[in-house]
């Protein structure tokens, strides 16, 4: 058996358009093994293939003349959360890691929605829903490139970070999002954003679906609905999902791990 080339060894000849070999070698990095406090038990992942994703920190669910807002839900809970989702990105940034806005951003005409999510939105008449404007609103709510649509000034993408949008509270349907992972080889999502129960919570669970491995950080995550509800979220997540941790512990990580970098397969 002959030796395995270098991924630069195949050369072609462009005057007459012939390749000496076809190169489909994929050329990996170096595993970044990393411990991380968690529950229900402390994990190792590979900082090279984890990425954070965070949900739904955008203006129509966070700022105070957004839809969210406007429709009667008090968005303190959302804005509390700026000071550590900024030092959690910041981390991720830092780590190499990307960082994925996940933004619900329907089309204008809202044809990709299902009519009962359009009702259940307007919560059956009693408010606007997806595509409309709310009364004092500044566009219509939650439509891909509206302001409503983008993310709050506090946490604007940087260089580097990823812009999806979603049309479901999972945000793997009907979308890029999992061919863009594939296509960074990534393995490990780190969770955060808003709603816990809802938009998080159901992206977590299809991430595991298609074979992801999950984790949420719990404290740079929140809802509106009653604690119960959120610790709810949390015991499926660690029973069922995955794993949760702490934001302190997302920045400062108990340490790399016993295994060397190595060179992945």
């Amino acid at each position: 058996m002959k030796p395995r080339q270098h991924a630069d060894s195949c050369s072609i000849h462009s005057s007459a358009h012939s390749v000496s070999c076809a190169n489909l070698v994929h050329l990996r990095g170096l595993v970044r093994p990393m411990q991380f406090q968690a529950e229900p038990v402390p994990v190792q992942v590979d900082l090279s293939r984890s990425a954070l994703v965070v949900v739904d920190m955008q203006n129509d669910f966070c700022h105070p003349r957004g839809w969210f807002s406007l429709s009667g839900t008090d968005v303190a809970y959302a804005r509390a959360l700026i000071p550590v989702l900024r030092a959690v990105m910041t981390s991720a940034r830092h780590q190499a890691m990307p960082v994925i806005h996940l933004h619900w951003g329907v089309r204008p005409d809202c044809l990709e929605m299902p009519l009962g999510n359009l009702r259940l939105a307007t919560r059956f008449g009693a408010r606007t829903g997806y595509g409309e404007t709310p009364p004092g609103g500044l566009g219509p709510a939650l439509v891909a490139g509206s302001w409503g649509g983008q993310a709050i000034a506090e946490l604007a993408p940087e260089e580097g970070d990823i812009i999806v949008h979603k049309n479901r509270f999972s945000g793997f349907w009907h979308n890029e999002l999992d061919a863009i992972l594939r296509r960074l080889d990534i393995s490990t999502l780190f969770f955060a954003g808003i709603n816990t129960e809802r938009c998080v919570l159901a992206s977590m669970q299809d991430a595991t679906f298609l074979g992801y491995d999950v984790l949420l950080i719990e404290d740079a995550a929140a809802s509106p609905a009653p604690l119960a509800s959120t610790q709810a979220a949390h015991e499926l997540i660690r029973q069922i999902y995955g794993f949760t941790l702490c934001a302190s512990d997302f920045i400062q990580p108990s340490g790399i791990s016993n295994a060397p970098e190595t060179h992945g397969d």
